[in-house]
């Protein structure tokens, strides 16, 4: 055997000390890789940047220095413990608190990273805080963004900002941060790219003297918190299955000893944030400017002129005759100005048909037609020609089954869609996708619709009966209002309940 030089000896004995001093065993951890990325880093920078600054125009940010302070801390503390191979000397974390009560965070390219309020208050202890963060910045320190904008290249330039900046605010809020959507390529980060952060995450979280378990139990404590629809956050990362027990069993694998969890900041930051006047919802602040665009709080910022509110005459109005006014509840006349399409209402009401049940939004009209029974706004449907159409809703149902198998059957459904709608196309090949909490299907397909003759974007999601019959939801909106419903139509899939 070789001898060892005493000084190579000391080094080897200071690297093994320095492995149980840790925080963590470094051992027994998930791989995770990022994904090829035909942008530079200064990409990633230049388009959160933009991204930042909209998002600071158009929402309310929290004005309390104690607060920002201690979100800072803990943001900082977890962008020190990312993994050398996935730091980037280009990225500058900054961390701000967004003044509103929807249960959600984002971080944008570049580091550029926003906590709602609401998620503060939700959340049990620092962990779990820390947890969402982590998350996040997992998503920036792969550089996902800008992975995913990359499937854009098909679009103008320019449309990856827009497309992360429509990925990001998501739900009723974007309607009040402009037409930003540019079709299906940012509705969602894939479930690939969710594991992928949620595994960094845990590490980035023990690294940082976090126990990863926190990350899981966020997951647990937002569905509880969020209502029937569950919060934005939840509905804009996509669960790649079985995401509370892989967590979990990171953490294990981790191994954090003496874990940070609630702390006195925690503590003092919830108490601050619960003697303040209680924060309003995104949706709350849009229909506040709706109705008052020339006036509002000071603490929220009007609209920007740049993106200036859409003439009406582009939403179809209400064909009397066939629908007429109804007194039940079941059809509210909750509307906006005229004309104009209502934002989805966050509050859900549930519908059972003959083998489903799906819970929608409370100001959305129920229109049974047939084997299929359409839920959509005021406004947002019609009788063009004696047929009925919408521009804005999901529509439910089912037809008869033959032999084959759901991708078959599938391709019957569009085939028929394709004969009433002369100019659908797909946007791509299929997805695998949970209906019901079976195995499903998903394609995205773009059309001209009849009543606006703008674009618009027709999701279908389907899978198979006990029966043989196909099962199918399908959504529809205009292509620039995409991101817009985005979470709520996200929400009711989650909620659909398959009795057959």
């Amino acid at each position: 055997m070789s001898k060892v030089s005493p000084s190579r000896a000391t080094v080897g004995i200071f690297v093994l000390l320095s492995l149980f001093a840790s925080p963590i065993a470094l051992f027994a951890q998930t791989r995770v890789v990022a994904p090829k990325n035909p942008y530079n880093e200064s990409k990633d920078v230049e388009l959160g940047r933009q991204a930042a600054q909209q998002a600071e125009r158009q929402m309310p940010l929290l004005n309390d220095r104690d607060v920002q302070e201690y979100v800072e801390q803990v943001g900082d503390r977890l962008v020190g413990a990312i993994p050398p191979e996935f730091q980037h000397a280009q990225f500058h974390y900054t961390f701000k608190v967004v003044d509103v009560r929807d249960l959600n965070a984002f971080a944008l390219p570049g580091g550029f990273t926003f906590v709602n309020r609401g998620l503060i208050e939700a959340a049990r202890n620092e962990g779990e805080l820390a947890g969402v963060i982590a998350h996040e910045i997992s998503h920036v320190a792969l550089r996902h963004g800008t992975a995913q904008a990359a499937k854009a290249q098909k679009y103008q330039a320019g449309a990856a900002v827009i497309g992360i900046l429509g990925s990001i605010f998501g739900g009723p809020a974007v309607g009040q941060l402009g037409q930003m959507g540019v079709g299906a390529y940012f509705l969602k980060f894939s479930r690939e790219y969710e594991k992928d952060a949620d595994i960094l995450g845990s590490q980035i979280m023990a690294r940082a003297g976090y126990d990863p378990h926190d990350l899981a139990n966020i997951f647990r404590t937002l569905e509880q918190q969020g209502g029937r629809g569950g919060p934005q956050w939840l509905s804009d990362h996509p669960n790649p299955g079985n995401r509370f027990e892989y967590i979990n069993r990171e953490a294990e694998a981790l191994r954090v000893a003496n874990p940070i969890r609630k702390t006195e900041g925690f503590t003092h930051v919830q108490a601050l944030l619960h003697d303040m006047r209680p924060a309003r919802s995104m949706q709350e602040i849009g229909r506040s400017r709706q109705r008052y665009p020339d006036q509002g709080d000071q603490r929220y910022p009007q609209q920007d002129p740049r993106y200036p509110q859409q003439d009406n005459q582009r939403y179809p109005q209400q064909d009397n005759q066939r629908y007429p006014q109804q007194s039940d509840r079941r059809y509210p006349q909750q509307r906006g100005r005229e004309g104009q399409i209502d934002y989805p209402s966050s509050r859900l009401r549930a519908y059972s048909g003959n083998n489903f049940r799906i819970s929608v939004p409370d100001n959305w009209r129920e229109l049974p037609a047939g084997d299929n029974v359409t839920f959509a706004p005021e406004g947002a449907y019609s009788n063009t020609q004696g047929q009925f159409v919408y521009t804005h809703g999901v529509q439910v149902g089912s037809i008869h089954g033959e032999s084959g198998s759901l991708r078959t059957s599938t391709d019957r459904l569009i085939s028929e869609l394709t004969q009433g709608n002369q100019g659908l196309q797909k946007n791509g090949g299929y997805e695998r996708e949970l209906l019901g909490r079976r195995e499903g299907l998903s394609i995205s397909l773009s059309n001209i619709s009849e009543i606006t003759r703008r674009p618009e974007i027709v999701t279908v999601y389907t899978t198979k009966l006990r029966n043989g019959d196909l099962f199918y939801v399908i959504s529809v909106v205009p292509e620039d209002e995409y991101q817009n419903y985005q979470r709520i139509f996200m929400s009711i899939l989650r909620t659909v309940e398959l009795s057959d």
